[in-house]
């Protein structure tokens, strides 16, 4: 009696071939289950929806966007659906469920992040959504951990030392002229972000070389710059403006929390870190009573941060919502760093223009 009957079974049928259906449903598998993997551990593509980085990058701009460098992040939120983020494409239905939530740890990267980094990140005030599922943004790391960041006149200085300024870095002016200048001479003079300012005049986001180019036109009257003084208040300026007479243009100083830092729970203090403590820190309840916190019912003199914070800026510093408004990066929010860029497509662009071929392939600074 043939005791391995089975084996002849299991012979036959690894001999039948897979019908075309079956073929295409494993390919699709791998093909997911890979591009899965290459988003995760090692790049991921993303695209500039926005002008709070130009003239670094670009609306139009894909890029690709490295977890290797600063170590991948495992997933938090399992049950979601593949190569979607928030929603599923073209819809409203989200892309993942909450009901398992595991924890979160970094994998070794080849190098942490360093000041004047382009980052991706996940915004940190979506608090609708899990940490790994808020949308994404890309700004420019100004300070680390520890540091003591300012702003003085535009100025960004770190530890009282001023801080190195992206090469492409804009500013806010304002264009008196006496005839309406049309779209076509500000496209010729690369400045792509500007409006109306009301008065006749327009509002211009440029860097100061095109500025001085462009006040050469002859219809042009005047342009100054556009920027807050010392002393106002910004209402929406992080932490709070109540307590901390700031604003984008002269904001500071204000230290960063880093993981093991200690620090007095006095009330300039808790005004400075009260949300740090209460979104990022995975506490269960945070409460302020009478000018005292209070995590889980007992009140707290002192706190150890448990992770390390990061200040985010864009290069378009006045169109540019960032950490002056929203406040710090949580270290378990950081996605990667920007790369390059593959492919640049100009939404202004004409039909033989549309395609920005010198900005392919170009690394980002």
């Amino acid at each position: 009696m043939n005791w391995k009957f089975w084996e002849k079974r299991k012979s036959e049928d690894s001999k039948k071939p897979k019908s075309k259906a079956r073929e295409w449903f494993d390919s699709i598998v791998f093909a997911i289950v890979a591009a899965t993997l290459i988003r995760g551990l090692f790049v991921e593509p993303f695209t500039i929806p926005t002008s709070s980085m130009e003239k670094s990058l670009l609306v139009g701009d894909y890029l690709f966007v490295s977890k290797f460098h600063y170590g991948a992040r495992t997933p938090k939120t399992v049950l979601q659906f593949p190569l979607a983020h928030q929603y599923i494409w073209g819809t409203q239905i989200p892309s993942y469920l909450t009901w398992i939530q595991l924890p979160q740890f970094r994998l070794p990267g080849i190098s942490e992040v360093k000041r004047n980094d382009a980052v991706v990140f996940n915004y940190p005030l979506e608090y609708e959504h899990p940490s790994d599922m808020r949308v994404h943004y890309i700004k420019r790391c100004v300070a680390l951990p520890g540091d003591v960041v300012e702003v003085k006149d535009l100025q960004v200085y770190i530890n009282g030392e001023k801080a190195e300024n992206p090469e492409k870095m804009q500013f806010r002016f304002k264009v008196n002229s006496r005839e309406v200048i049309r779209d076509r001479v500000f496209l010729q003079y690369d400045i792509t972000d500007y409006y109306p300012a009301g008065d006749g005049g327009y509002i211009v986001h440029t860097t100061p070389e095109n500025v001085k180019k462009f006040s050469e036109l002859p219809f042009v009257e005047s342009i100054s710059e556009a920027h807050m003084q010392d002393g106002e208040v910004n209402p929406r300026i992080f932490p709070d403006p109540t307590k901390f007479q700031w604003n984008e243009d002269f904001y500071g100083p204000l230290q960063l929390p880093s993981e093991g830092q200690t620090i007095e729970l006095n009330t300039e203090n808790i005004a400075r870190y009260e949300s740090v403590i209460t979104y990022y820190e995975g506490h269960e309840e945070v409460d302020i009573k009478e000018g005292s916190l209070f995590i889980n019912g007992q009140k707290q003199n002192e706190y150890t941060f448990k992770q390390n914070y990061y200040f985010m800026m864009g290069d378009n510093r006045h169109n540019s919502e960032d950490s002056r408004f929203w406040g710090f990066v949580p270290e378990d929010h950081i996605v990667g760093k920007a790369l390059f860029i593959w492919l640049s497509i100009d939404p202004n662009g004409g039909f033989t223009d549309k395609v920005r071929w010198s900005r392919l392939f170009s690394g980002i600074k």
